[in-house]
């Protein structure tokens, strides 16, 4: 009798770790073709050939009050995974990110003798620090992409191995510039403004309206401009279309080749998070906006501890660029930023070199195959 191809379980809540997934997925299905995936990611994972038992679409939320309508769905797909990890009894968990929920599941698996691997590290060195003995209790490897993060977890003992950055792979533009500009309606010798706005519904309802805005500012101070906003894969178009319709301002919408859309612009204006990393990627200057709830924002600031809240500046260690948190990130503030931006040649020049700086600093391509082989090594 033959044994079974092993099953693995990967959990993604939100869709960067979906991004992130798929590419660990495929590169660990080039080492060992007989491996069967299931679990909670998107259309990424699906895609690599990953049988989806929850989106991570419906999984995603961010701060205190997102998360209460949610809670229910989230508990039942919690409820379910501890089922199948104690039934089917899979040869791995692989977690990516989202701590809130994957820590649990680590804690559930490693009692039931099921190995895990982590994929992309809770942010221990922003918030809730004590987090990182749940991780040396319940983890058997973990592969960081930071490259500060190996020396946040040098005092545990627990196999932690910066692997590269995953995005030095996939963020790659297709198109040359002059067939990029016409494929999606753009034109040439006018200044290009990328709105980036979030991957998340409840954070394009709070900062889609303020870039709106902020676009109806800068359609008067900049003589010719344009503005393109590149749609997140986890978002319907209606999301985004009824408020740009309703705002009187020209944006261009665009699905899908979003490295190619940003590539294209002067500058862009992108909510903190994965996007900021990508942004950096493709060496366009950008201003950072991040707004929560008043409650999570109050509950946020009394337990993170980070001298920046761009991913960018946290990897340089100093504020390469500018960050509007908030009360700060009014429309007002924001054009100021940007027309502050383009009009300095040196500021330009300066914040350019330091988002090359940081690629840099993220190490070499191969962090997908490098962490894909981590990961197969606890296959039994």
């Amino acid at each position: 009798m033959q044994p079974q191809d092993p099953n693995i379980m990967i959990i993604a809540g939100e869709a960067s770790g979906d991004l992130h997934g798929a590419h660990l997925v495929r590169a660990m299905l080039s080492i060992n073709p007989g491996l069967r995936f299931y679990g909670v990611g998107g259309e990424a994972m699906e895609a690599a050939g990953v049988r989806l038992v929850a989106h991570s679409s419906e999984m995603a939320v961010m701060g205190v009050t997102e998360i209460l309508p949610r809670l229910g769905f989230i508990l039942k797909v919690r409820r379910d995974l501890r089922r199948s990890l104690k039934e089917a009894a899979p040869s791995l968990l692989i977690l990516i990110d989202y701590p809130g929920f994957n820590l649990s599941l680590a804690r559930f698996a490693h009692e039931n003798r099921i190995k895990v691997f982590y994929y992309i590290s809770p942010k221990v060195w922003a918030w809730r620090k004590k987090r990182i003995y749940a991780l040396e209790k319940y983890v058997d490897r973990m592969a960081l992409i930071l490259p500060f993060e190996e020396e946040v977890y040098e005092g545990v003992d627990l196999d932690a191995r910066f692997v590269g950055n995953p995005l030095l792979d996939t963020v790659k533009r297709k198109y040359p510039r002059g067939d990029a500009m016409k494929k999606f309606g753009l034109k040439e010798g006018v200044t290009t403004i990328a709105l980036l706005p979030g991957s998340r519904k409840g954070e394009v309802t709070r900062l889609l309206p303020v870039m709106l805005s902020m676009a109806n500012i800068l359609k008067e101070r900049i003589p010719a401009v344009q503005f393109v906003l590149p749609l997140a894969a986890t978002l319907s178009l209606d999301c985004v279309q009824g408020p740009v319709n309703g705002q009187g301002v020209d944006i261009t919408i665009t699905q899908g080749d979003a490295y190619d859309v940003v590539g294209l612009a002067d500058i862009a204006v992108v909510a903190s998070g994965t996007a900021t990393l990508e942004t950096a990627l493709l060496g366009v200057p950008m201003v950072i906006v991040y707004k929560v709830s008043p409650l999570s924002y109050l509950i946020g600031r009394m337990f993170v501890h980070v001298d920046y809240m761009g991913l960018v500046n946290l990897i340089a260690g100093r504020e390469i660029v500018p960050e509007l948190l908030q009360g700060e990130a009014t429309p007002e503030r924001m054009a100021d930023q940007v027309v502050d931006i383009l009009a300095s040649r040196s500021r330009m020049g300066v914040m350019k070199r330091g988002l090359l700086e940081v690629g840099t600093m993220l190490g070499s391509p191969g962090a997908s195959q490098r962490a894909a082989h981590l990961a197969c090594e606890m296959i039994e």
